[in-house]
């Protein structure tokens, strides 16, 4: 983990030509150390943060008055350090009957700021402060410390799970990994009121960040992995599937086994796993076909490449197949050159530098926190196997010399409607997820969903996509704002990657202007917003039939409907609102 002072370095670099981020930052103790990590981590992460840091303890000043400072900063993402010592001092000049209170009066206040302020709230959790006025026994007092603690840290839990804006940064963890004596420095908090360490300050800011970086999109959603001596111990080619290190005994083959309990765990949550080995591939897949023990099995793998060529060529295999960014994907082998090798001719991969013990695999990826979400659906545990099937597409693909004969052997169907109480998880994840094929790459939570599906200025689409081999579930996202009786401004498209070329650019468009005609809508305005990911759409409203608006701050596109021919696509609609 990067230094503090590292971090503090990174405050004079350079950051014009990166995208900002407006955070706020509000805590009961000094936090000017913590802002000044969370910028440092910033520009790690290739963000400008433009912070705003209120005064010492003005938490609830700032919150509760809808005229200060932090209103008038408009964060995007506001952090807020309710420190355990507070909490602490509160507990210790209450009275009995108040200090049985004091987790509910702390999450009713909690609930406030959700219900207060916009945009998206980080809230720090609670490491714990054993104070041993009744020893182990506060487990049985409901009135200690103890038990109000614990009791608040867990209730905290459910009331992020009812509020879809409030986001738990997980720093009790962190103490639970690092101790108390590395998160805590008492000659420090004594003389300056700061709290958390200088040692733990990279790490909690990481943490934080890594919650905003996934909001704003940046998140891994593929595990390459390499198989001898990294999925199991030794060699399948020379020791046989029947002799790797593998199994829940005693010994390097139980590290083995609990690293693919983490990986099959991961598949389940919806981060596609991949295989990139040097091995045959009859050989690289008997273990996950014949050996009882194998916890991964190959129905987990959704892209499976051994073969003996460079592993940089057969990532870019699983890339194209799988067709997301280079960055967005963590690989994990346990040799340094290849893992070197990947790294120098694969821009933006992450590349864990496994430990040399296999045992400590897993406290080495815990800590790097590599697959950090904002959101979770059902869906996503249908993942690999979409990608399992997108596979076979590629190889059918080939079979074919005509593009179009491809397209119509697929029997594609989409299913196009409104939002509602089943989509709604989904389009917000996918808005967060999307960042190739994001017009104007707009992040929504659920909450912000919903309210969009009840304002009647706007018109809203989600599509899915279904053919032969398969259903890719929603994989198209049109929010259309009425701007006038005559105009709709395309206020949000966005699109999985993994669907390109299938026509349902124009079979989206199609929908969108057939909905304009039958509501006596004349125009439909595009824009796009340049990012650092999305450059692959620079010309789509162009290519769609679109014209260019003069505007010198904006890249504006419209489409009169009156003129509008509709595009061919071999997609038929199942049903429509």
């Amino acid at each position: 983990m990067i230094t503090f002072q590292e971090l503090k370095r990174n405050l004079k670099k350079d950051t014009s030509s990166f995208p900002s981020l407006k955070i706020a930052l509000l805590g009961d103790t000094a936090t000017q150390f913590l802002a000044t990590a969370i910028k440092g981590v910033g520009y790690e992460r290739g963000y400008h943060i433009e912070l705003f840091e209120a005064e010492f303890n003005q938490i609830e000043q700032q919150v509760l008055d809808a005229t200060s400072e932090l209103y008038q900063f408009g964060a995007e993402y506001t952090v807020i350090f309710h420190s355990t010592h507070k909490l602490l001092e509160k507990h210790s000049l209450s009275s009995t009957e108040e200090q049985t209170e004091l987790a509910e009066k702390r999450l009713n206040f909690i609930q406030t700021i959700c219900d207060s302020l916009p945009g998206r709230i980080i809230y720090y959790n609670y490491p714990e402060i054993e104070d041993t006025v009744f020893g182990s026994y506060a487990n049985k007092v409901t009135g200690s410390f103890t038990y109000q603690l614990r009791k608040l840290n867990f209730e905290l839990m459910n009331l992020a799970c009812h509020n879809p804006n409030l986001f738990i940064c997980d720093i009790a963890g962190l103490q639970n990994k690092f101790g108390r004596d590395t998160m805590f420095d008492c000659s420090v908090y004594v003389n300056t009121e700061i709290i958390l360490s200088i040692d733990i300050l990279p790490y909690v800011a990481s943490r934080t960040m890594d919650i905003i970086c996934s909001a704003a999109g940046k998140i891994n959603k593929c595990l390459i992995l390499d198989l001898d001596n990294t999925t199991w111990g030794g060699v399948v080619g020379d020791d046989g599937w029947e002799n790797i290190q593998i199994g829940h005994g005693l010994g390097i083959g139980k590290a083995f086994t609990e690293f693919q309990q983490w990986v099959k765990k991961l598949k389940n949550r919806g981060i596609i796993i991949a295989v990139c080995s040097k091995n045959d591939e009859d050989k690289a897949k008997e273990p996950f076909l014949k050996n009882p023990e194998m916890v991964l099995k190959l129905e987990d793998i959704a892209v499976f490449i051994a073969n003996w060529e460079n592993k940089a060529d057969n990532i870019r295999m699983i890339q194209s197949i799988l067709n997301i960014g280079f960055d967005s994907m963590v690989f994990l082998d346990d040799n340094p050159f290849e893992r070197n090798m990947v790294r120098e001719h694969i821009p933006g991969i992450t590349v864990p530098e496994l430990p040399e013990d296999p045992g400590e695999y897993l406290e080495y990826l815990y800590a790097l926190n590599l697959f950090e979400t904002v959101s979770y659906s059902n869906a996503d545990a249908d993942r690999t196997k979409q990608y399992q099937v997108e596979a076979k597409r590629v190889t059918l693909q080939k079979k074919f010399t005509n593009e179009t004969d491809f397209l119509k052997s697929l029997d594609m169907i989409s299913e196009v409607k409104d939002f509602d109480k089943f989509n709604i998880p989904r389009v917000a994840q996918l808005s967060q997820r999307s960042n190739q094929f994001n017009l104007r790459t707009i992040r929504y939570t659920e909450a912000e969903i919903e309210k969009l599906g009840k304002d009647k200025r706007y018109a809203n689409f989600t599509f899915t996509l279904s053919d032969k081999f398969g259903d890719n579930g929603l994989i198209c996202v049109v929010i259309l704002e009425k701007q006038n009786q005559d105009t709709l401004f395309i206020d949000t498209w966005f699109m999985s990657c993994r669907v390109l070329k299938r026509g349902m650019e124009n079979f989206t468009l199609n929908t969108l202007v057939n909905y304009a005609k039958g509501n006596g809508f004349r125009h439909i305005i595009g824009e796009y917003i340049p990012t650092a990911k999305n450059g692959m759409v620079a010309d789509h409203y162009y290519k769609l039939g679109f014209s260019p608006i003069e505007n010198k701050e904006k890249h504006l596109f419209m489409l009169d409907i009156d003129l509008y021919t509709e595009k061919e696509c071999y997609i038929h609609i199942k049903n429509s609102n």
